[in-house]
């Protein structure tokens, strides 16, 4: 039992330490910085209407087809790059 404190000591240590770093910065990050919400913060951002307002509301379509547009591309963008890296060793049954 002794030897596997031992062995698995160092493990625990290092979650001990970053449970209470975490615990701390969390708590000096919300200390130190100003809680004032000014009309910048409560203005609309990305998806074009009011965020305190009903949930329920309905919002043009628009926004979704954005989102759908950047994860495709996105997607495709991360499926061809590992294909570019290789493609000077492909055969022509790769293409």
């Amino acid at each position: 039992m002794n030897i596997v404190f031992i062995e698995y000591s160092a493990i625990l240590i290092f979650f001990l330490i970053s449970t209470i770093l975490s615990i701390l910065l969390f708590f000096l990050s919300y200390i130190i910085t100003p809680q004032n919400s000014d009309q910048e913060k409560i203005s609309a951002y990305e998806c074009g209407f009011n965020p305190f307002d009903d949930a329920r509301s309905t919002f043009d379509v628009r926004f979704y087809l954005v989102a759908i547009l950047f994860l495709i591309f996105d997607l495709e963008v991360s499926f061809l790059f590992p294909w570019s890296l290789v493609l000077g060793k492909l055969p022509w049954f790769g293409f």
